[in-house]
């Protein structure tokens, strides 16, 4: 049986590389002269005809794009989605949001989901923090960006990525507060240690700990099953049990830090007279709240698209999918400093 004449057949023949034959075949006037006839003799005299359906399964055979989130109830993630809409609309294309809700085995139907429908890529927020799922795009050539995280796809390869230095903003956070006098400080960590980004907040504010030459002690934490207001508020209980009541609190997102709020007005606790507060992730309503809320500023939005534009990039080339270099972007955050946490304990 003959074997298909494909694209990097005509490069190697011709002598150019397979960008070029690309060019030659969507964009000729880019292409000087002489190689362009070059390259169209080669594809002539090799009878190389483009596989539109092989293009239509590496690139997406729709004009839509996926975006799998771990929670839409968090406008953390509609920034994200808004962000990445905007992109993809410049680009001609719409995006289908779903929500995973921190389950790994909805993920797993909307990513197969997603590869039903030949979307043209996919930008998600994994909820299997192994990635394990994320295999199942590989084996169908569909592109994805995986965003607010780092991963490896479970068989060891790494992804393009966007995401935030969580290191950096727990280390902000908890630098703050120690700054205003604290030496007592509670983590509401939800969802335990399970996701990489909240270990990665842990470790930040255990380092502030360390260099301001505190001892471990410094920091406790409380963990909660979800990562929005009603497991922070249940967790001011839990808090309000220790031995030795905190003076401060770090959140390990506003959702979170805006329940422990609620919560401590609920017992006549007051913010931050009687104890800081600190949220992550800046959300619009942190600054809208009943005692404006310090955070860590992530640019989610911006997160939102550049992931898209990345994969808008993989997504419209015709090189090979095997000559794609993946790319992680890692943003910086950012302290807004707010009411909650302006209160400097006496030394």
């Amino acid at each position: 049986m003959r074997r298909t004449v494909g694209i990097k057949d005509v490069a190697q023949q011709a002598g150019v590389s397979v960008g070029t034959v690309s060019n030659v075949i969507n964009r000729p006037e880019t292409v000087a002269r002489a190689t362009r006839e070059r390259v169209q003799e080669v594809i002539a005299r090799l009878g190389y005809v483009r596989s539109e359906s092989a293009r239509q399964l590496r690139a997406g055979a729709s004009r839509i794009m996926g975006l799998l989130v771990l929670d839409m109830g968090n406008p953390f993630f509609v920034d994200v989605a808004r962000g990445a809409e905007r992109t993809a609309r410049a680009a001609g294309l719409g995006v289908m949001v779903c929500n995973s809700d921190s389950s790994p085995d909805e993920e797993a139907e909307y990513l197969s989901m997603f590869v039903e429908q030949r979307v043209r890529g996919v930008l998600v927020t994994p909820a299997d923090a192994t990635g394990r799922d994320l295999s199942l795009l590989r084996r169908h050539q569909i592109p994805y960006v995986v965003v607010d995280a780092v991963v490896e796809d479970g068989d060891g390869r790494g992804a393009c990525s966007v995401s935030v230095d969580d290191v950096i903003g727990g280390e902000m956070a908890v630098a703050h507060l120690i700054d205003q006098g604290h030496r007592s400080i509670a983590f509401v960590s939800g969802l335990g240690h399970d996701r990489p980004q909240i270990r990665d907040r842990w470790a930040g504010a255990c380092r502030a700990v360390a260099a301001a030459g505190l001892p471990p002690e410094t920091m406790r934490e409380i963990s909660t099953d979800r990562l929005d207001v009603s497991p922070g508020a249940d967790a001011v209980a839990s808090l309000l049990g220790l031995r030795k009541r905190p003076t401060a609190v770090f959140c390990a997102n506003d959702m979170l830090a805006l329940g422990v709020l609620q919560a401590l007005f609920a017992v006549g606790i007051k913010v931050p007279e009687e104890i800081a507060l600190v949220g992550y992730d800046d959300i619009e309503f942190a600054a809208a709240a009943a005692v404006p809320l310090t955070s860590v500023r992530q640019p989610a939005v911006e997160m939102g698209r550049l992931a898209a534009e990345m994969l808008v990039r993989e997504t419209m080339a015709e090189e090979d999918a095997e000559e794609h270099v993946h790319e992680q972007i890692v943003l910086q955050p950012e302290l807004a400093v707010r009411e909650s946490s302006r209160r400097r304990l006496a030394p």
